[in-house]
C-alpha cells in the first residue's frame, strides 16, 4: 500500500506548482478542484514525513543503545510512535470518496407516526442546523412543507462548508446521515403519557459545484408552475410562483414553493435536481464498482433504519456502528461529532480491510 506514496508526493509537488499559476485562479471551478487536491495530498505528505521521522528516531535510538542503556529505555515509546504514524498514513492512503469535499443538500421527510413524525423532522432540522453552526458551516433553507402542529412534512436545506480539505468536507461527514431515524418518546398530543415510536427519513445529496459540471438537456425537463399552498404559503399563493420540475429520463421530480419568485423557486429546484442526478450517477458507479470501493456504512438503501433516539432514557444509538450514548439532549443540540466519527471510523476500517490492509 505504501508503494503509492512517492507518486503522491510527486503529484503534491506538481499541484503546488500549479497553484502558483495565475491561469488556475482565473477559473474558479478549476481553482477549487486544484485546492481540494492540494489539501488532500498535503495531509498525506505531512503524515509520510512524520512516519519517516519516527522511523529515523527509532533507528538512531537502537544504534545509540548499543553504547548507552539510557537510549534503550526510549525504544518502546519510539516503536509505538512508529506504529501510530504508520497507521495514520495507512488510513490516509485509503481511496477517498471523490465527493467528500462537496457541500450537501439534505431533505428531511416525515414518515410513520403522522404529526409526531413531522414534529421530529423539525427537531432533526434544528439538530443538523446546530451541528453545522458548530462546524462553522452555513445553512440555507430551500423549501419547506409545514404540518399543522408546527413540524415539517418535508423540508430541504443546503449546507455549505468553508474548507478545501476533503477530510473536513460537509459530504465527508453528513453522507452517513441518510436513512430512517427512529424516535421513541411521549408525543405532545399524547394525553395518557404513553411512549410512541415514529420514524423520519433523511436524504443527503452531494451538491454540484458548478451548473456546468453536470449538463442537463432542457428538452429532458417538464416544468409546471402552480400556486403555493399550506402553512406559510399565504403570502405567495395568489400567484403561480411554485415550480415542479420533472426530469423525464430518470423520473426524478423536484417541487419548490418556498420563495415568492417563480425564478427563485426554479433556481432552487435545479440545484436540488442536479444534486439528485449526481447522487444517482454515484450510486450507479458504486453498484458497478468492487466491494473495496463501496461504503460499508453509507448504503444505497434509503429505507435502512440507521439510528434510534430514545427520549425517556436520554439514549442515542446507531445501529450500523454499535455506537451508544446517554446524552441525547446534547445530541439534539448539535453534538453529533462522536456519532459521525464512529461512522467514519467504521467505514475506514471496512475499506482498509477490503483493500488488503498494508
Amino acid at each position: 500500500m505504501f508503494e503509492s506514496v512517492q507518486a503522491l508526493i510527486d503529484e503534491h509537488r506538481r499541484v503546488q506548482e500549479e497553484l502558483s499559476d495565475p491561469a488556475v485562479h482565473a477559473d474558479a471551478a478549476r481553482a477549487k478542484r486544484v485546492n481540494r487536491r492540494y489539501a488532500e495530498l498535503s495531509r498525506i505528505v505531512t503524515a509520510h514525513d512524520a512516519w519517516i521521522a519516527a522511523v529515523d528516531d527509532l533507528d538512531a535510538a537502537r544504534e545509540l543503545a548499543k553504547d548507552d542503556d539510557a537510549f534503550a529505555e526510549e525504544i518502546p515509546s519510539l516503536e509505538e510512535n512508529v506504529q501510530q504514524t504508520q497507521e495514520r498514513l495507512r488510513r490516509l492512503l485509503i481511496p477517498r470518496d471523490p465527493d467528500d469535499a462537496r457541500d450537501v443538500i439534505m431533505e428531511i421527510k416525515a414518515g410513520e407516526g403522522g404529526a409526531e413524525s413531522a414534529l421530529f423532522a423539525a427537531d432533526l432540522l434544528r439538530m443538523y442546523t446546530q451541528y453545522a453552526a458548530h462546524k462553522g458551516w452555513k445553512t440555507e433553507l430551500l423549501d419547506r412543507n409545514e404540518s399543522d402542529l408546527g413540524g415539517y412534512k418535508d423540508v430541504q436545506i443546503a449546507i455549505k462548508g468553508s474548507s478545501s480539505d476533503p477530510a473536513q468536507g460537509v459530504w465527508a461527514h453528513l453522507k452517513y446521515e441518510g436513512g430512517v431515524h427512529r424516535v421513541q418518546r411521549v408525543p405532545a398530543t399524547e394525553s395518557q403519557g404513553r411512549i410512541h415510536t415514529s420514524t423520519t427519513g433523511v436524504l443527503v445529496f452531494p451538491e454540484v459545484d458548478e451548473p456546468e459540471e453536470l449538463q442537463i438537456d432542457q428538452n429532458d425537463l417538464k416544468i409546471d408552475v402552480y400556486r403555493s399552498s399550506g402553512p406559510g404559503g399565504q403570502s405567495v399563493n395568489t400567484t403561480d410562483s411554485a415550480v415542479r420540475i420533472t426530469h423525464m429520463p430518470t423520473g426524478i421530480v423536484v417541487s419548490m414553493q418556498n420563495e415568492k419568485s417563480q425564478l427563485q423557486n426554479r433556481e432552487a429546484g435545479m440545484r436540488v435536481l442536479r444534486a439528485r442526478l449526481l447522487a444517482k450517477q454515484q450510486e450507479e458507479r458504486d453498484a458497478a464498482a468492487s466491494d473495496a470501493r463501496k461504503s460499508q456504512i453509507r448504503g444505497m438503501d434509503r429505507s435502512e433504519r440507521i439510528r434510534t433516539y430514545n427520549f425517556p432514557e436520554n439514549r442515542i444509538a446507531d445501529h450500523r456502528t454499535g455506537f451508544k450514548a446517554y446524552n441525547l439532549d446534547q445530541v439534539m443540540d448539535g453534538a453529533l461529532d462522536p456519532i459521525i466519527e464512529s461512522a467514519i471510523t467504521a467505514d475506514e476500517e471496512a475499506r482498509l480491510a477490503a483493500v488488503g490492509g498494508d
